[in-house]
């Protein structure tokens, strides 16, 4: 399973910088703490189905723009 939290922050990275932002600004908007948009970008910790559509919300994605292709 720490694999697929891997995954989904290499993924949220990927889309973050295609989208231009920074993790600031992301977290900004996102309403999160900076640092804990860096530890999901780094798969350290599983986030709730809930913060994933609040992250998609944020980057204006939709939300299988966001998980990964296992």
């Amino acid at each position: 399973m720490k694999d697929l939290a891997a995954s989904f922050g290499r993924r949220l990275r990927e889309v973050r910088k295609l989208k231009g932002l920074s993790q600031d600004k992301l977290a900004l908007v996102a309403e999160i703490d900076r640092s804990y948009v860096g530890r999901i970008e780094r798969g350290e910790v599983n986030i709730t189905l809930e913060k994933v559509y609040e992250l998609a919300e944020a980057l204006k994605c939709n939300v299988t723009e966001l998980l990964p292709v296992i």
